[in-house]
């Protein structure tokens, strides 16, 4: 028995130790595994995996998108629009003025030459759109945009050239203008649409430089047609939610075809920004300005001679008692007009015009505008309850209502504002008085009297008060030597001036002005 105890005994101390044995084993294992993992993770830290896939860009995939289609039809055919005009400064606040330290120098000069302070006319820049719709360089665009200019500057899409534009016609009672480009290639043109051809809800995209951004697009729909926001008779808008903002003005606004169904022209807003709220000229209407101005340079439109509003004419009231369904009501017919001539009179009611129903004043007016002049429209007509009908001869519009006249003629001429020496600036000599009070003694040169608003001057950046020294590596001592360099140069040749200019810090400076010599 006692043996079989001292058995046991031993068995049990040798099964302690077995198990103390293989935790210290487990243990150890346990620890060995963790400094290993530990190491490994720092392995990543330091080396980086060597398992993990290196990203890469897919292939581009084409999505299906007639937005993006139509944007590189139409494109290369929308230019921008800068223009520069001779404006008056409105308050002594609003003159420019050198900044800094040129002041007192600026003083200084003006007294010298007897020039309190440059008060004259100031140049103004301003930037908008157009369209190519001739390879020849003809341009539709908004009348608003190069009203006025002295200078029109167009960009292309393509090359970023920028070109010389002139104003071949434009018509203010519409707000287009047509000008054109002289390239040395065929350019890249927008197709006209039909724009009765629209309905309320059809996508549309607008194209354009808003606030300088060239070639923006944007979409929307048709809201609305036929809509009114001036008191001008020709100018009834296509109503659009496609993103129209301030340099848009002259740009195309095409249909799901890529066509130019209108010419954004103007927006109604409360934040002087886009509110959804964009219009564009119908393109038929642009359509039969721009023929007129290209064959003639001035619109044209047929009259009979009669006033009315809408307001009676879609009252119906009014034309119940007048025995008419519908129609325009004559409110006042001009004395010697072809309607007078026919015999119509105030109170009349129009309901037909060459045999289709007058149900608006367009129906009315557009038919009689795009008659020849010397041809006759039949109309027939109410009066007192009864029909009757008259053929009337339609006459120019601005000699039957001369007040109403425009001054296309007068806009269309752009006055010439460069010097005789294609330049914009007057040069005086420099004297020993004033080139001792200037500090530039023993020194060449001529002196900058007067820089040209919204000249070729101008456009280079030349300052009053800046000393040409050269001319294309010519000396240039005196107003004759300048006379005779410029004299050698024609329209297209490049020209470097080298200019000394006052700086900041009171020391002259070499500055170096180039450009192409305009025309005159």
């Amino acid at each position: 028995m006692g043996t079989q105890v001292r058995e046991l005994l031993g068995w049990a101390k040798s099964r302690k130790l077995l198990a103390t044995f293989l935790v210290t084993c487990t243990l150890a294992v346990g620890i060995l595994i963790g400094t290993v993992i530990n190491g490994g993770v720092g392995a990543v830290r330091t080396q980086g995996a060597t398992d993990a896939t290196p990203l890469a860009i897919p292939n581009p995939v084409q999505l299906s998108s007639q937005f993006a289609l139509i944007a590189s039809r139409v494109e290369p055919a929308v230019v921008n629009i800068s223009t520069t005009q001779v404006i008056q400064p409105r308050t002594p606040s609003q003159r420019r003025r050198t900044p800094g330290n040129q002041d007192q120098f600026q003083d200084f000069f003006d007294r010298f030459f007897d020039f309190p302070e440059q008060q004259g006319p100031q140049a103004d820049r301003s930037l908008g759109s157009g369209v190519i719709v001739d390879k020849k360089g003809y341009i539709l665009t908004n009348l608003h945009v190069v009203d006025g200019a002295t200078k029109i500057k167009v960009r292309l899409p393509e090359d970023r050239n920028q070109y010389d534009a002139k104003l071949i016609g434009s018509d203010t009672e519409t707000d287009l203008a047509v000008i054109k480009i002289d390239a040395t290639r065929d350019l890249p043109v927008a197709k006209m649409g039909n724009s009765d051809s629209l309905q309320v809800g059809d996508w549309v995209m607008a194209f354009g430089s808003p606030f300088g951004l060239e070639a923006t697009a944007t979409a929307g729909i048709i809201s609305a047609k036929d809509r009114s926001i001036s008191t001008q008779q020709f100018q009834r808008f296509l109503q659009t939610d496609a993103a129209i903002n301030p340099g848009n003005s002259g740009g195309p606004l095409v249909n799901m075809a890529g066509e130019i169904i209108g010419i954004n022209t103007a927006i109604v807003t409360t934040s002087r920004g886009f509110d959804g709220v964009g219009f564009a000229l119908p393109s038929n209407t642009a359509v039969g300005v721009y023929n007129q101005l290209i064959k003639t340079g001035r619109v044209t439109r047929g009259s009979i001679g009669i006033t009315f509003t809408e307001a009676n004419s879609t009252n119906p009231v009014t034309l119940k008692e007048l025995g008419a369904p519908y129609g325009i009501i004559i409110e006042g017919v001009e004395p010697g007009s072809p309607a007078e001539k026919a015999g119509m009179q105030p109170t009349d009611v129009i309901t037909s015009v060459n045999g289709r129903p007058v149900k608006n004043g367009n129906d009315l007016v557009n038919p009689i505008v795009s008659t020849p002049l010397g041809d006759k429209v039949h109309l027939t007509y109410l009066r007192d309850k009864k029909q009757q009908q008259a053929d009337v001869t339609v006459e120019d519009r601005t000699k039957i209502f001369p007040q109403t006249a425009g001054q296309d003629s007068d806009q269309n001429q752009q006055p010439d504002v460069d010097s005789p020496v294609k330049l914009g600036l007057r040069v005086e000599a420099i004297t020993p008085d004033l080139a001792r009070r200037l500090g530039y003694e023993g020194h060449g040169g001529v002196i900058v009297a007067a820089v040209e608003p919204g000249s070729f001057a101008e456009d280079i950046n030349f300052l009053r008060s800046d000393i040409i020294v050269e001319i294309n590596r010519e000396a240039v001592n005196s107003p004759a030597d300048f006379r005779r360099v410029m004299g050698k140069l024609k329209a297209g040749d490049s020209v470097v001036f080298r200019v000394m200019r006052r700086s900041t810090s009171d020391r002259f400076l070499t500055v170096l002005l180039s450009g192409v010599v305009p025309e005159n």
